[in-house]
């Protein structure tokens, strides 16, 4: 098996199968699992903090680690990452929030509780709008599959490095492939629900939940293929993957996590991850 093909294989496994595994959870989603859900996201969150901060960032520098202006453009390339993926997640937002209106001001918004579109008043309130409810799954599924395109690059990306440096099977795109595959699953899990909830046959609507994660596909193989031709491209495809996945952790992950469980446990949760990640690098 060629090193693309292998990237394409641990890819589709963390994309399509991670968002494909949410949207089987989403079907049979019980509200007080958030608590395991906080749990998985801020364990996620702390391994990918780990591998990018003492992973990515370190190869993209020690690329040209004398040169002011190398570590200069791994900087901007960082906050381009972070940003493309802010704007794709500000879309998300704008796009579904809007779609259903809510009871009162104290009332879950979509994306801060998975339970919201299925808890018994809220359904009460809605029960005829199951079409605002598809509507809001489908605009979800296009813009998580526009969102996987990213994080794929950071596979590519980091496989084009482990492969020059002859890295262990706990490299860093593999960490990053698990992890991704973790994220990914309550991303299915909010594709899958309202679909469902609209009205769209469980079947389908997993099946269509886990073709979301197909762009990832296509991002690793970007990723694999900028990060080939040089340092310097390798650099930036490192950077960018880098910045996408620090805005992933502070901007969705621990969020999230701490919105579904409004304690100090999912610090420890992160906190276990960061530890992981680091024995993963490092041993």
């Amino acid at each position: 098996m060629s090193a693309l093909e292998t990237v394409i294989m641990i890819t589709a496994i963390a994309g399509v199968g991670g968002t494909g595994v949410g949207g089987l959870i989403g079907m049979l989603f019980r509200s007080d699992s958030e608590r395991s859900v906080s749990l998985l996201l801020s364990f996620a969150a702390g391994v990918m903090l780990s591998v990018v901060c003492l992973d990515l960032l370190t190869e993209a520098v020690e690329q040209n680690p004398s040169s002011k202006a190398h570590v200069m453009l791994v900087a901007g390339t960082v906050l381009l990452g972070f940003g493309v993926i802010y704007l794709l997640n500000y879309w998300i937002d704008r796009s579904t929030n809007k779609e259903v209106s809510h009871i009162d001001k104290n009332h879950p918004k979509t994306a801060d509780q998975l339970s919201e579109l299925i808890h018994s008043d809220h359904y009460e309130v809605h029960k005829k709008q199951k079409k605002h409810l598809l509507i809001a799954g489908l605009v979800m599924a296009c813009a998580i599959a526009l969102h996987n395109m990213p994080e794929g690059m950071v596979i590519g990306a980091s496989y084009v490095r482990d492969s020059a440096a002859d890295a262990s099977v706990f490299s860093g795109s593999m960490v990053l492939a698990i992890v991704i595959g973790l994220h990914n699953i309550p991303e299915g899990m909010s594709v899958a629900v309202p679909l469902i909830s609209g009205g769209m046959n469980k079947v389908k609507a997993v099946i269509l939940t886990a073709v979301t994660g197909a762009p990832t596909i296509i991002g690793a193989v970007i990723g694999y293929s900028i990060g080939s031709l040089g340092p310097v491209s390798l650099a930036m495809s490192l950077s960018f993957a880098s910045g996408a996945m620090l805005y992933v952790v502070f901007g969705e992950l621990l969020p999230e996590a701490i919105l579904m469980w409004r304690s100090k446990v999912p610090a420890f949760g992160m906190l276990v991850g960061v530890l992981v990640g680091l024995i993963m690098i490092f041993i």
